[in-house]
């Protein structure tokens, strides 16, 4: 039985709280199976985008853990609200979490898959 993700980000912010960071839900998606976005930035200015991992990155061994991959890097908020609205218009049902994970990389708070 896979987690819904509403206890999943749920679990993600106390965790990021937990670490000295700061979180926010921007968009809450569907309950049960909403797609979760991770907009990390940075104290510096910088700001990465993480998306769900494709398929491929699965393990069959861990079919319910949650990877992510990085949609992009930079410090131009403008491109990541576009990208965000583009996943919004094909799927409504999107979570998209804000993160300043503070001394804890992002790395130890989703699990991130390279492709």
């Amino acid at each position: 039985m896979r987690v819904t993700t509403d206890l999943w980000v749920s679990a993600l912010l106390r965790r990021v709280f937990g670490a000295g960071g700061f979180a926010a839900v921007v968009k809450r998606g569907a309950t049960e199976a909403g797609a979760v976005f991770v907009l990390a930035r940075g104290r510096m200015g910088e700001i990465a985008l993480f998306g769900p991992a494709p398929q491929t990155s699965y393990d069959s061994a861990k079919p319910d853990d949650r990877y992510f991959s990085l949609l992009g890097a930079g410090d131009d908020a403008a491109v990541f609200d576009g990208r965000l609205e583009r996943e919004k218009k094909f799927d409504p049902d999107i979570w998209v979490v804000e993160i300043e994970a503070g001394s804890v990389p992002v790395e130890e708070l989703i699990s991130v898959k390279s492709q």
